[in-house]
């Protein structure tokens, strides 16, 4: 299966899509994952509390291209397939440069207001998908979407700022701020990386994680940023010179 099938050329065609896809999966049909776990980079392994994401739940996550390619790259690397859904933006090159196997790759950048049908139709042989919901989800669609996806052993990624932005009953959420660029000098240079803070919670660690990483660094994938050496501030020298003793006459003169 090609990229270039995946992806819907316009709204009179998305029915079509989505048949297509149904015959595909019925091509393509898996036995649900056996692995407890979506593997993740390095980096963010110590600020999830099983050290990656748990198997047919679902996260919400900030809309950060390097955040969506960084986990998608961890289920491609294993050979799993991966999927994005209802992000047109969202650039292949970029998501080559942190390490997602294109060949593993499923694109439908605007699956409409058909998405909802087009993530369930997915999560049937695809392990990890990104969706960018354009719509908001209604609670019987969300019991169904939630019961197929531990079903088949499925985990959905939910990328926030959308009308559909609210996902409720989450397992986590992990989220980018704190942006700090590098590369750019006073009217030169270009762009090289970028050091972010992630930040997880979940509902096995409701204490929110944090960790600094270069989101991308310079090799495009995910590199953690050693912390700060302390400055040290030096102290006064221990070895200071003797004041100089006064003799017992002279003492005892200005005491008289």
């Amino acid at each position: 299966m090609t990229l270039a099938s995946m992806i819907a050329p316009d709204a009179d065609t998305r029915a079509e899509d989505v048949l297509r896809l149904r015959r595909e999966i019925t091509r393509m049909q898996r036995r649900r994952s056996d692995l407890p776990l979506i593997p993740v980079p390095p980096p963010l392994e110590a600020i999830l509390p099983e050290g990656g994401l748990q198997v047919g739940t679902t996260y919400t996550l900030s809309p950060s291209p390097g955040l969506i390619g960084a986990l998608l790259a961890g289920a491609s690397r294993t050979g799993a397939w991966c999927a994005a859904v209802g992000m047109p933006t969202l650039g292949v090159e970029a998501l080559a440069g942190h390490g997602v196997d294109l060949d593993r790759l499923l694109l439908v950048p605007a699956p409409g207001s058909r998405w909802l049908s087009v993530v369930s139709a997915l999560s049937e042989v695809i392990p990890l998908i990104a969706i960018r919901p354009s719509s908001a989800v209604r609670d019987a669609e969300l019991s169904r979407l939630s019961a197929r996806l531990r079903d088949r052993g499925c985990t959905l990624l939910v990328v926030s700022g959308g009308p559909g932005a609210a996902w409720p009953q989450s397992e986590g959420s992990l989220q980018v701020h704190d942006p700090h660029w590098r590369g750019l000098g006073s009217g030169w240079g270009a762009l090289e990386e970028c050091e972010v803070t992630v930040t997880a919670r979940t509902r096995r660690s409701p204490a929110p994680q944090s960790v600094r990483v270069r989101l991308p660094g310079i090799n495009g994938m995910v590199e953690a940023v050693a912390p700060a050496a302390p400055r040290l501030i030096p102290l006064p020298s221990m070895h200071v010179a003797p004041r100089p003793l006064v003799d017992a006459p002279a003492l005892l003169a200005v005491a008289g």
